[in-house]
Formats: structure tokens, C-alpha cells, sequence
């Protein structure tokens, strides 16, 4: 399974989870059967690049993202394309992988700060 983690850099399973879904600088890629982490920028067009964040996930074969919070629109993108979503992630990547593990994250809520706006993520 394919988890990913949205992250303030490069640092792999101990970088920081990113506060903003859509708007991190990297995505941290952890594969549960390989043990493989692959970290890789966000090119999205909210960072100035093409294509919206749940696109790029979708294209990398994310089956699961552990986030702190997102918006509607990009939950609703994340379900469409069968990523399943956990909120509430905090603290390092591995500790998030960690909770969501131990069955501590809930399911996908959207961002109280983001249902005032329908806002890609």
C-alpha cells in the first residue's frame, strides 16, 4: 500500500506533515509492503505548475494520504480517484504513519478554516 503524507521538505519519514494539503512544498511517498520512501515536489498548479494535488497522487498510485487537514473540493478529488483520506495527522511522517497504523487518525473530514470557500486543496 502506497501512503502518502503531505510535508513541509525533504526529509523523508522524519520531515514535518504540512499544514496545507494543496500548498505543501513536497508529498512523502511510503510504500507498507517495500519499506520504499520516495519524496517528490508539488507541481500542482497551486505551487504554479499544472494539475491539482489529488491528479498527481492519482498518478503516483497513492492508495492512502494522512494529513493534517484539507478542503472539500480536494477531499471530494482524493475520493474520486479511490484515495482514502485520514485527518488529523500531526508531528513527523513516521509518526503519522504511525498513528494512522494504530488505527488514531479518523476518517477524512474537511478543514473547518476551508468550508467557507470551495477551495482545491
Amino acid at each position: 500500500m502506497r501512503v502518502c503524507v503531505p510535508t513541509a521538505g525533504g526529509g523523508g519519514l522524519d520531515d514535518r506533515v504540512g499544514e496545507h494539503f494543496g500548498r505543501v512544498p513536497t508529498y512523502t511517498i511510503y510504500d507498507t509492503d517495500t519499506g520504499e520512501v520516495e519524496v517528490f515536489e508539488n507541481v500542482s498548479e497551486h505551487m504554479g505548475g499544472a494539475g491539482l494535488p489529488a491528479e498527481l497522487l492519482a498518478q503516483s498510485r497513492v492508495d492512502v494520504v494522512l494529513c493534517s487537514g484539507l478542503g472539500r473540493r480536494a477531499l471530494a478529488l482524493l475520493n474520486e480517484s479511490g484515495i482514502e483520506v485520514c485527518t488529523g495527522a500531526s508531528g513527523t511522517v513516521r509518526e503519522a504513519i504511525q498513528a494512522w497504523q494504530s488505527g488514531k487518525l479518523p476518517g477524512a473530514e474537511a478543514c473547518a478554516r476551508h468550508l467557507f470557500h470551495d477551495h482545491g486543496g
